[in-house]
């Protein structure tokens, strides 16, 4: 497949990040990571994905520490779909490694996904989460997301960030404005392992055009018992 064109980036700055950062008394500027939206590869793959409201993104995260933190997004939960149930979002990794930290609404699940290179990450309904970039190496990574949705970063701004923090020395520490009873941090890898069927088995882009393998981004609650397969809950 040829590459897709990424123009007209919504850039992130670090100072927008400081909300989110274990040092409320961080200090940085310059531009943090690239989000381009809303993208595709000809006129017919545009009017598929916007008749069956899909957006497909990129994202690029260059290799930084900010003040001690491994860069990473801001986080943020989604909304709930028509059906009641939060939209999902799926990830596929295109170039070095990522962390997805997740936590469940009520906090009743933490879990941090390692992946690489040619992994895709589903993020379930009802998980906020936070993308990671823990080397010096550009992370590049798509997604696919219902057009409906919007981002909530409130939760994560009120709480000063995720539950947990990765600094860049390896340390993994408590954010304490959390509860002291949420749990502790479960870690999957998901390297090379395929997502179950009838969720997306290749790489996300051509999925454009596969009404079965993307319905679930739009219709949640019609999957909740796929979403027990995933490795995540393994």
């Amino acid at each position: 497949m040829q590459p897709i064109p990424l123009v007209n980036p919504d850039v992130r700055e670090c100072s927008e990040l400081l909300t989110v950062m274990a040092d409320p008394d961080c200090r940085t500027g310059g531009p943090a990571y690239e989000m381009f939206r809303g993208l595709y590869l000809n006129d017919p793959d545009k009017k598929w994905l916007e008749e069956h409201k899909i957006r497909y993104d990129i994202t690029r995260i260059p290799g930084q520490v900010i003040c001690g933190e491994w860069i990473k997004t801001k986080g943020h939960y989604h909304q709930s779909a028509p059906d009641g149930y939060a939209f999902p979002e799926i990830y596929e990794v295109l170039e070095g490694e990522a962390l997805y930290l997740l936590q469940k609404i009520d906090l009743s699940d933490i879990i941090l996904v390692n992946a690489r290179k040619g992994d895709l990450v589903l993020i379930p309904p009802g998980y906020g989460h936070v993308t990671i970039n823990p080397s010096e190496d550009t992370l590049l990574m798509a997604n696919l997301v219902s057009s409906a949705f919007t981002s909530e970063y409130l939760p994560f701004e009120k709480m000063q960030g995720a539950a947990y923090y990765l600094f860049a020395d390896g340390r993994r520490e408590r954010n304490p404005r959390y509860p002291e009873t949420i749990p502790e941090l479960r870690e999957v890898t998901c390297y090379g392992k395929p997502l179950p069927e009838p969720f997306p088995q290749q790489a996300l882009y051509s999925c454009v055009g596969d009404e079965k393998s993307l319905a679930f981004l739009n219709n949640p609650g019609s999957f909740l018992k796929e979403y027990q397969e995933l490795y995540l809950f393994m």
